[in-house]
């Protein structure tokens, strides 16, 4: 699973056949709960439609602020 690090693991991504699995800290999902609502999530993942554009800005912002 492809994996992008700064000072340790910051997020991990995954391709499906109907979302992409994108995987930050559990800290991240919690910090940004609100910007994630209309996605389905978990502790530590979210998943993005493929039929929806991909929320690029939001994951920028989530990386770099967590």
């Amino acid at each position: 699973m492809p994996t992008f690090y700064l000072k340790g693991n910051l997020v991990h991504f995954a391709a499906y056949n109907k979302h992409i699995g994108f995987y930050p800290t559990p800290s991240g999902i919690e910090a940004f709960k609100e910007d994630l609502s209309n996605f389905k999530s978990a502790k530590s993942s979210v998943q993005f439609p493929l039929n929806e554009p991909i929320p690029f800005d939001l994951i920028k912002k989530s990386m770099f602020t967590t």
